[in-house]
């Protein structure tokens, strides 16, 4: 999409796209260990819990770049 479009240039919207799917995913991903554990697939869960933290770690990234562009806040994730 052009930056015309957004009124922020690509890396920046790029940046913000992949926090958002991220941490969207991590959201979905909660479910997705319940499930395992209700169903007795602990090492099912375990996965799940794992990809979940690439994705948190992902967003994270995410944030800290968009901080050194200058395109949000100075906070940091909670």
């Amino acid at each position: 999409m052009p930056a015309g479009q957004t009124g922020f240039d690509d890396v920046t919207f790029d940046l913000i796209s992949v926090q958002y799917h991220s941490l969207k995913a991590g959201h979905d991903y909660g479910q997705y260990v319940r499930d395992a554990r209700n169903a007795g697939q602990e090492e099912i869960a375990a996965f799940f819990e794992e990809v979940m933290a690439q994705d948190a770690d992902r967003a994270k990234r995410c944030h800290e770049f968009l901080r050194e562009l200058g395109g949000i806040d100075t906070t940091s994730p909670q």
